[in-house]
């Protein structure tokens, strides 16, 4: 026999029911507020950190072009220098010498390096040929003359070097024979 619980009994059940899950909905709406400042701060954060980033990368720029230009500020001292000169033909020549090394010493110094053309295999990654010229001066296509001289930055090509390039009849003829 099933014995039924006085009215009092069963609702002070329902009641104790009703309190427990108003406990765990209030549990539950903690941990979701906590989980949603900890996802605000961590958004936050993360905008802080970008912003920083940003901002390093950007002085970072901005201390490296001073450096460069404060390697070529000597150099432009000294073409004011000769432009404003009253000498003769010689001394403007050995002065503008002295600027010509002075320009390439200070490249120097910021990783900037020549790219050596004249005489050496024909390499279309560092030269650009401009024209090819018959000759039997040079090997089959090796640099016959530098036209603009190229650069690299620390390894990097900058601009390559435009050439003309030799077109051996010899080096031709033997290939026509080999085919």
């Amino acid at each position: 026999m099933e014995r039924e619980l006085p009215a009092a009994e069963a609702a002070e059940g329902e009641n104790s029911n009703a309190n427990v899950a108003a406990a765990e909905l209030q549990k539950y709406r903690e941990e979701r507020d906590v989980a949603v400042d900890r996802l605000a701060r961590a958004q936050a954060e993360f905008e802080n950190a970008r912003r920083r980033a940003q901002r390093e990368q950007q002085e970072y720029r901005d201390y490296a072009l001073t450096d460069a230009v404060r390697v070529l500020l000597p150099i432009l001292d000294s073409f004011d220098r000769a432009l404003a000169s009253q000498s003769s033909g010689g001394d403007f020549r050995s002065g503008m010498e002295l600027i010509d090394r002075q320009l390439h010493d200070a490249l120097t110094k910021l990783g900037v390096t020549e790219i050596v053309a004249e005489g050496q295999p024909f390499d279309p990654t560092l030269h650009e040929a401009i024209e090819m010229v018959d000759t039997d001066q040079v090997p089959d296509h090796h640099v016959l003359q530098e036209l603009q001289r190229g650069y690299r930055l620390k390894g990097r090509l900058l601009r390559p070097a435009m050439v003309r390039v030799a077109r051996n009849a010899a080096g031709t003829e033997k290939l026509d024979r080999e085919a």
